[in-house]
This record gives C-alpha cells, sequence and structure tokens, in this order.
C-alpha cells in the first residue's frame, strides 16, 4: 500500500540512500580496495583508497538511482521491490532522475580529479552499460540479461587497478572475467527465490523461464569457470601461496554447493548458494589482500 505524503526529513533522506541500493554498493567496493593492494603490491596511500571507493560509490549509487527510475513501472509489482521509494512516493521519478545524474557527474569529476581520468571514463562507462545495456534492453528482453548486464558489476576492480597504476593488464582482466562469471551464480541462486515475481512482470530472468534443474546446471557451468579463472589469476598476478590455497578451497567449497543444488535442486539450497557467493566473493578478495600485504612485510 503506498505511504501518503508528506513525508519527514528523515524518511526523505533515507529514501534518497535507498535509491542508491547501498548493500549492492557495499558487496562491490569489497573487490576494490583489495584489488588496489594487489596493484600496488602493498597497501596504498590512504587518500588514494578513500577517493577511489568515494568516487566508486558515488559512481555506483547514480546507476542504482537510474535503475530505480527506469524500473519503477515493474517495481510496483514486483512484492519484494514495493518498498522501494519511487513506489512509496518519497520522491518524484523526476527528483530520482536528476539526484541520479547528478551523483554520477560529481563521481566522474571526483575521480577524475583525485584518481585519474582513466579511473573516471571506467566508472561512468559502467554506470551506461548498466543502464542502456542491462536496463533499458537486456533486463525484459533476453534470459542472457544479468550474464552480459554483470560487466558492469565486474568493474570495479578495472576501476581499483587503474586508480594504482593509471592503466589496465592483463591481471586486472582476469579479475574482471572472474566477477564477470560469479554475478549469474550469485544473481541465478536468489532470482530462483523470486522466480514468480520476476514471471509477472514479464522479465525474463532464468528461473523464471527455465526450470530449476536447468537453472543449477547454468549456475554450476558458471561457478567452475569461475574456480578455474581465481586459479588463473594466481599467476597472472604473480599472487602467493596464502591466495592460491584460498582461491583452491573456496572454489572447491561453491562448486561443491552448485553441485549439491544441480543434484538436489530446490530454492532452500539456491539461498544457501546465494549467501555462501557473497562470502566466497569477500573471502577470496580478503585473501588477495592478505597475501600481498604479507609479502610485502617481508
Amino acid at each position: 500500500m503506498l505511504q501518503e505524503a508528506p513525508f519527514t526529513l528523515r524518511q526523505r533522506v533515507a529514501g534518497y540512500v535507498a535509491l542508491t541500493k547501498p548493500r549492492i554498493i557495499e558487496l562491490l567496493l569489497i573487490t576494490t580496495v583489495p584489488t588496489q593492494i594487489v596493484a600496488a603490491r602493498g597497501m596504498p596511500g590512504f587518500w588514494l583508497m578513500f577517493n577511489t571507493v568515494l568516487g566508486g560509490t558515488l559512481a555506483a549509487g547514480g546507476a542504482n538511482a537510474m535503475n530505480m527510475y527506469v524500473d519503477r513501472d515493474i517495481d510496483k509489482v514486483m512484492k519484494r521491490t514495493q518498498g522501494r521509494p519511487l513506489v512509496t512516493g518519497v520522491m518524484s521519478p523526476r527528483a530520482a532522475l536528476t539526484f541520479a545524474v547528478v551523483i554520477e557527474i560529481l563521481a566522474f569529476v571526483w575521480l577524475w580529479y583525485w584518481v585519474n581520468l582513466l579511473s573516471a571514463v571506467l566508472a561512468v562507462a559502467a554506470c551506461l552499460f548498466y543502464v542502456f545495456i542491462y536496463t533499458l534492453w537486456l533486463k525484459r528482453t533476453s534470459t542472457h540479461n544479468i550474464v552480459i548486464g554483470g560487466a558492469a558489476g565486474a568493474a570495479p576492480v578495472l576501476i581499483g587497478w587503474s586508480s594504482v597504476t593509471n592503466e589496465l593488464s592483463w591481471a586486472p582482466v582476469v579479475l574482471f572475467a572472474l566477477m564477470f562469471y560469479w554475478t549469474p551464480p550469485h544473481f541465478w541462486a536468489l532470482a530462483i527465490k523470486y522466480k514468480d515475481d520476476y514471471a509477472s512482470v514479464d522479465v525474463p530472468m532464468l528461473p523464471s523461464v527455465a526450470s530449476l534443474k536447468t537453472t543449477a546446471q547454468r549456475i554450476l557451468v558458471y561457478t567452475v569457470i569461475l574456480w578455474g579463472l581465481s586459479l588463473v589469476f594466481s599467476p597472472v598476478a604473480e599472487m602467493g601461496a596464502i591466495y592460491l590455497a584460498s582461491a583452491v578451497v573456496l572454489g572447491g567449497v561453491f562448486t561443491a554447493m552448485t553441485v549439491k543444488l544441480w543434484l538436489e535442486p530446490s530454492p532452500k539450497l539456491a539461498m544457501r548458494v546465494f549467501t555462501f557467493s557473497i562470502t566466497y566473493v569477500t573471502l577470496l578478495f580478503g585473501a588477495m589482500a592478505v597475501d600481498q600485504l604479507v609479502a610485502n612485510a617481508r
């Protein structure tokens, strides 16, 4: 049910914060700082990390806000999104779009001034890809929506690397591929729970148009590729034993869970896979950072 205006200042501020999808941003930024540490072969300067994280937060927030602006019609129908600010009326669509554009411009200027132009361009390019390729095109037309759209969510590793080196190389490209292949298993596992929601608005998210068994099979395939990429990253980036051991163990656990989901497909097991996917990426990137910090301390 729609909440009636007027809203308090606190509610409006909370609405604008919710517009940026802070939980998603938190997950994306988990990958940025460890990538910076690997690129720097040790701890980068505090202000470089701060400015990169702040700029990346603004860029991701702007993209997410634009996504909510575009999806406000289906958000009214889907049960899990009916509490979003544009549905409840905390702000007008015009105000939301203005807010999104302003913080996206601010992100570009901030990263360009305090970090470098390459990082700023990568951040805005990720936003444009997310809005125009994923949200406006693929999300409502293709079962490959989250597969291709995942490129936007993989951009923070490129931004983190370029913030330190002002260039890209094979190491960040492999990291980008790693996050690209992580996204479908992560998202599809969650989407299984909400497949009826997606079906109600004709969004062809894989679990809403394919069987649970087929979805679980796809999750398994992408997880195996992800595991392989995590191992490839070790020699490409010249990582040490801490990272390699972590990649072997974490990838093995993740793959075992997706094998179980494939053999015994159920929404309950899918949610366990979703939850572990977050743990996986957090621990893997944490291991990257620890690996390099320990090596640098010797």
